[in-house]
């Protein structure tokens, strides 16, 4: 069923003072009740793309609406159905876990709503906290709660700029199962991670951001079949110094100590040529004891998205 995109993005460019050009006309829809994962390297241009959508940036060019509010003309409609989680922990060291997250929601015009805190801090593992001066926590859990002051005004959209940076693996899988319910919910989430394997777990879509530009939209799956390649690996029954020459067309690899041979294929050609490659082993006298194969993972084909894009 299609809907209208909760966030629309148009032509949007951005030039700070000193002339680095950040964003360079950036076109893009995020889907409504989608987990959209933004990847690319440092400098890319991701955080500011959040900053500018999350009315911390202005942009040079272009134009944004969150859920139809321009981010510029309508600004507090617009902030209202966003939270954003962002890189760098600040919040009151002094409030209580309760105090700051409460406080928050206020920010917004939000009547008070202790039950909803609540529940946030208990699916956020706080509750136990929620008494505990930010001073008195430890890294992971003050992550925990700037996610919590995020989601205390009730937001439609959620932005997790580098959500899980430094925290352990027990942290970074309660983060995800949290994502996950807020998804459930409705909730649409936008997240930048340099954990791409969270991307090809948690995404339903993946955009690529290289130099300021958006290099690619695409759905994962779709992503990983069109860009993907497979290798085929052949465990010989005997090392082979080296190739034969009847072979040389399908440019297969030799590992270093001669026993096994590695064939690449594209998963989008109409034949992966696997059946010619077996019967022309068979005559060259080559047999093997097993094989397997292996699938390019998201991380190999975004690093090579980016050197296409450089």
């Amino acid at each position: 069923m299609l809907t209208n995109p909760i966030i629309e993005i148009r032509g949007l460019s951005k030039t700070y003072a000193s002339g680095h050009q950040a964003l360079k006309n950036v076109d893009l829809d995020i889907r409504r009740g989608e987990i959209f994962a933004l990847l690319g390297p440092n400098g890319a241009g991701k955080t500011t793309l959040i900053s500018i959508v999350c009315g911390l940036v202005m942009p040079t060019a272009g134009t944004v609406t969150v859920d139809g509010h321009d981010i510029v003309r309508d600004y507090r409609a617009a902030r209202a159905k966003i939270g954003l989680v962002p890189q760098e922990l600040t919040t009151d060291a002094f409030e209580t876990v309760w105090a700051t997250v409460t406080f928050s929601r206020g920010l917004f015009g939000k009547p008070a709503d202790p039950a909803h805190i609540e529940r946030v801090l208990k699916a956020l593992s706080l509750w136990d906290k929620k008494d505990a001066k930010i001073l008195e926590l430890s890294g992971g859990m003050k992550r925990r709660v700037m996610i919590a002051k995020a989601l205390s005004h009730e937001p439609e959209v959620l932005f997790l700029d580098e959500p899980t940076a430094g925290v352990d693996v027990e942290l970074r899988q309660d983060m995800w199962n949290m994502v996950r319910g807020l998804r459930a919910s409705g909730v649409t989430i936008i997240l930048t991670t340099h954990y791409i394997e969270e991307a090809e777990e948690m995404a339903d879509r993946v955009g690529v951001v290289n130099r300021g530009e958006l290099a690619l939209v695409q759905d994962k799956a779709e992503l990983m079949r069109q860009l993907g390649r497979k290798q085929l690996t052949l465990q010989l029954s005997e090392r082979l110094d080296t190739l034969p020459t009847e072979l040389s067309r399908y440019g297969l690899e030799l590992n270093a100590d001669g026993s096994e041979l590695i064939y690449t294929y594209d998963t989008q050609g109409e034949r992966t040529g696997i059946t010619a490659l077996l019967g022309d082993l068979q005559h060259a006298g080559i047999k093997f004891r097993d094989l397997h194969t292996t699938q390019s993972s998201l991380e190999e084909i975004f690093v090579s998205l980016v050197k296409r894009s450089a």
